[in-house]
């Protein structure tokens, strides 16, 4: 079951943002790249926002980050979310994709226990047909990642 109701409109792609959405779709990650400056942006744009080159690739993400900031909506903000209740709009910092930040949910925390510095990976949900959306759940750190024996 989606995170926010089904009636939600799905991403309608752009020219600059289409490998994005289709790759998406595909569970994976696509991040926009710069073959010049070596950084990464979001949103895709044609040219990169840190040195103005028009030569981007794009370059596949873990999806891992964490809770950079995040609101708890009390209120519909689209017709589709009229009684839907509290939801986050969450902003997640991507760990291997320099300052990028993607603007989404992380879907299994309830908001009272929504924190910044949260650590997350993607989720991939379903929203229409074929449509996938990048959102977030709960991150576990293996006992391995905190000094474990």
């Amino acid at each position: 079951m989606p995170y926010l109701p089904d009636t939600m409109p799905a991403p309608q792609p752009s020219r600059d943002d289409a490998p994005f959405w289709s790759a998406c779709n595909e569970s994976r990650l696509l991040i926009r790249h710069c073959t010049e400056c070596k950084r990464f942006s979001h949103p895709p744009m044609p040219s990169c926002p840190h040195c103005g080159s028009t030569r981007m690739d794009w370059k596949e993400v873990s999806g891992n980050g964490t809770v950079y900031t995040y609101t708890i909506s009390h209120h519909p903000t689209h017709p589709a979310l009229k009684g839907h209740g509290a939801y986050n709009v969450s902003v997640v910092l991507l760990d291997d994709a320099g300052d990028v930040r993607l603007v989404s949910n992380v879907v299994d925390v309830a908001p009272e226990d929504m924190k910044i510095g949260l650590p997350v990976t993607v989720y991939w949900d379903a929203v229409a047909d074929g449509v996938q959306l990048p959102r977030f759940k709960k991150r576990v750190e293996s006992n391995q990642n905190k000094g474990g024996e």
